[in-house]
């Protein structure tokens, strides 16, 4: 039984960018091809260690060090696409398994690994760029759409650094009694 069967949440991977490409928005290039990296990768206060943001108005910096996804969203997806999402397919960091990303806390506090630890900022709010690297013309309204299923992602902050990889387990370590979860703050496209 793999450990996400038994309740225990995990780290599916780690992500960072593959390569700029060129998009239609004002930066005129995006980095939300993000890809799987294997063995142990160092994660500092801006995120993980050799990605790269394009837009730092819109992405990056301490509040938004790393984004995280489901698998189990991205599975959900997968079925109403029609295709695979490989983990990085959402621009994240961090694919997650076993743990609803999207009911955390603002403030919650995630170990992942011996020692990294990372704090839940706010949810990620999807913009064009995004749509156009889902499918463009194909997929007509993807921001609304992605929004209303609310299988959003949180960003997070990093308070403790170190490296992680694939396999890691991520245990809640706090979770303020109260605040608002992503979801409850989200404000939509």
């Amino acid at each position: 039984m793999a450990e996400s069967e038994r309740g225990r949440a995990r780290l599916v991977a780690v992500c960072v960018v593959h390569g700029l490409r060129p998009d239609a928005g004002t930066v005129g290039v995006t980095a939300i091809d993000k890809r799987p990296v294997s063995g142990p990768v160092r994660i500092g206060p801006y995120g993980v260690y050799a990605d790269v943001q394009a837009d730092r108005k819109h992405h990056g910096g301490l509040d938004k060090a790393l984004y995280a996804y489901a698998q189990e969203d991205a599975v959900f997806w997968a079925g109403e696409l029609g295709r695979e999402l490989p983990p990085g397919f959402f621009g994240e960091n961090l694919r997650t398994e076993g743990l609803d990303v999207n009911a955390a806390r603002v403030g919650e506090v995630w170990r992942i690994g011996a020692r990294v630890e990372v704090e839940v900022t706010m949810p990620r709010t999807p913009c064009q760029t995004f749509a156009r690297w889902v499918g463009g013309d194909d997929e007509r309204g993807w921001v609304k759409r992605f929004s209303d299923e609310r299988r959003l992602g949180p960003y997070l902050r990093v308070l403790s650094g170190g490296r992680v990889q694939s396999g890691d387990e991520i245990v809640v370590v706090s979770r303020p009694e109260g605040a608002p979860t992503i979801l409850d703050v989200y404000r939509g496209p």
